[in-house]
C-alpha cells in the first residue's frame, strides 16, 4: 500500500446518496466521474474481474462461446425492429460521423449479434449457437441516483442464444436458469436471490428476473420462499397467481434489485433480421433466440448493499480483490517480519494486500474495515514468533494463529 497512489478516502462526495457508491468511494473501489458513470480502481476492476471469472466459467459450462461487439451501431439495423425510433427506445445514445451520418451507441446487442449470426448460420448443422459478452453499455437513463445499481454507463455480460426449434429453446432457456442461480450462490448472494416472474412483452408471457432481497432494490416482489420464486409487482394478478400455482395470501411483498434476466423472442426477432436456416427437410426455418443477460457492474453494486456492515464492506473470498489484508506495525523487526510473511504468502499463490505504511494501527484497522477483506493479518511487537493475528472480516475477535497455516 506504500507504493499505491490510489487508496481509501474516508468520504464520499457530498452528492452521493446510494449506500453502494458511498461505501465503494470510501473504500477506493470506484471513483465518480458524473451522475451515472464511475471508474473502477484498482481494487474494484478486481471485484469487476472475479465476478466476470465466475460468469466466464458458467456461460462455458453451457457452451457459450466468448466474442465482443462494437459499441457503435447501425441505426437501419435497428429500424427493422422498430427500435431506432426515440418513442420506442427513450435510451438511446445517438452521435453523427463528419459526414452527418447518425450512429448509436450500444445500450443492448440483439440486433447486432443476430445479423452478424446470418453469416454463420445457414443450416440445421450450425445449430444450436450460443454467444456471449462482456461488454459496455451506455443508456441515457432519466434518473440516476442509485450508484452503481443503475448507471448511464455500465458493464453488462449478455449471452444469446439460437435454437433450430422451440424445444430445443426451452431446453437450453431451463439450463441458463440454473447457470444463472450457480453464479449468484458462488458470488455470496443465492440465498436472498429468487427467480422472478416478470413482463414479456410483445415476445411472450414472461420473462424472467433474478432479483436480490434488499431494502434498496428498486423493484418490489411478491416471494413464496418455499418453492423459491417470485412474481414481480407489474404481472401480480389473481390469473397469474392461479397460472403458477401460488396463492397471494401466503405471499411476501418485499424490494428487491435486479441482478440479471433471461428472455424469449420466439422467432420475431429472426424474421426482422432475416435469421432463417435451411433444415433436414431442406425447408427454410426461422432461428429461435433468447437474451440472457447480467449487470456486472450492477451486480458489484448490490453485493456492496448487501454485504456491509457499519465498518465498512464485507466481501466473501469469491470476489474480493484479495484474500488477505496483512497489516504490520510497531518496531523494525516486526516490519521485517511483516515483509518475510508477504514474501512467503505471495510465493504460496496467496493473493495478499500489505498495509506496509507508517501509520497508526487505528487508522489501518479502520481502512482494513473499509476495504473489507475476508481476512485481516496483523504483525507486531506482540505476536508471538511464527505466528500471526489471525480475524475473518465478518467476525469480531481475533485469535493467534501459526503462520504455517496460511499456506494453500
Amino acid at each position: 500500500m506504500s507504493q499505491s497512489a490510489v487508496r481509501p478516502l474516508r468520504e464520499a462526495p457530498a452528492d452521493e446518496v446510494a449506500t453502494n457508491a458511498v461505501s465503494l468511494i470510501r473504500a477506493g473501489y470506484i471513483h465518480k466521474e458524473m451522475a451515472g458513470a464511475y471508474a473502477y480502481l484498482p481494487l474494484g476492476l478486481k471485484v469487476i474481474e472475479n465476478i466476470k471469472r465466475i460468469i466466464r466459467e458458467e456461460m462455458d459450462a453451457v457452451g457459450g462461446l466468448e466474442l465482443i461487439m462494437t459499441t457503435l451501431q447501425r441505426p437501419e439495423l435497428w429500424a427493422k425492429t422498430d427500435r431506432w425510433d426515440d418513442k420506442q427506445v427513450d435510451i438511446w445514445f445517438k452521435t453523427k460521423l463528419q459526414n452527418g451520418n447518425e450512429l448509436g451507441l450500444a445500450w443492448s446487442h440483439e440486433e447486432p449479434i443476430t445479423d452478424m449470426m446470418r453469416s454463420f448460420i445457414k443450416s440445421y448443422r450450425d445449430l444450436p449457437a450460443y454467444v456471449y459478452q462482456f461488454q459496455t453499455k451506455l443508456r441515457n437513463e432519466l434518473r440516476v441516483k442509485s450508484g452503481i445499481m443503475r448507471g448511464r454507463e455500465f458493464l453488462m455480460k449478455d449471452l444469446y442464444s439460437y435454437s433450430p426449434d422451440e424445444a430445443s429453446h426451452q431446453k437450453f432457456y431451463e439450463k441458463m436458469k440454473t447457470a444463472y442461480m450457480t453464479v449468484f450462490q458462488r458470488v455470496g448472494l443465492g440465498d436472498s436471490t429468487y427467480e422472478t416472474f416478470a413482463s414479456g412483452g410483445a415476445f411472450t408471457q414472461f420473462s424472467h428476473e433474478f432479483q436480490t432481497v434488499t431494502p434498496s432494490g428498486e423493484d418490489v416482489i411478491f416471494l413464496d420462499k418455499a418453492k423459491k420464486i417470485a412474481v414481480n409487482q407489474e404481472v401480480l394478478t389473481d390469473e397469474v397467481l392461479e397460472q403458477l400455482g401460488l396463492k397471494k395470501a401466503d405471499l411476501e411483498e418485499v424490494k428487491a434489485a435486479e441482478v440479471g434476466n433471461i428472455f424469449s423472442f420466439g422467432t420475431t426477432k429472426s424474421e426482422q433480421l432475416d435469421l432463417y436456416y435451411t433444415d433436414k427437410q431442406d425447408r427454410r426455418q426461422a432461428v429461435v433466440l433468447g437474451s440472457y443477460g447480467i449487470g456486472v457492474s450492477r451486480l458489484m453494486g448490490v453485493m456492496a448493499e448487501h454485504m456491509s456492515d457499519e465498518k465498512g464492506l464485507v466481501w466473501p473470498e469469491s470476489v474480493a480483490p484479495f484474500k488477505y489484508h496483512l497489516i504490520a506495525l510497531g518496531s523494525e523487526s516486526a516490519l521485517k517480519r511483516g515483509d518475510a510473511l508477504y514474501d512467503q504468502l505471495v510465493q504460496d499463490g496467496q493473493s495478499v494486500l500489505y498495509d506496509d505504511r507508517d501509520q497508526r494501527p487505528g487508522e489501518k484497522f479502520a481502512e482494513a474495515d473499509l476495504i473489507g477483506l475476508p481476512f485481516r493479518l496483523v504483525i507486531s511487537d506482540k505476536t508471538p514468533e511464527g505466528q500471526v493475528e489471525y480475524k475473518p472480516r465478518s467476525q469480531a475477535e481475533a485469535v493467534n494463529k501459526p503462520e504455517q497455516d496460511l499456506k494453500n
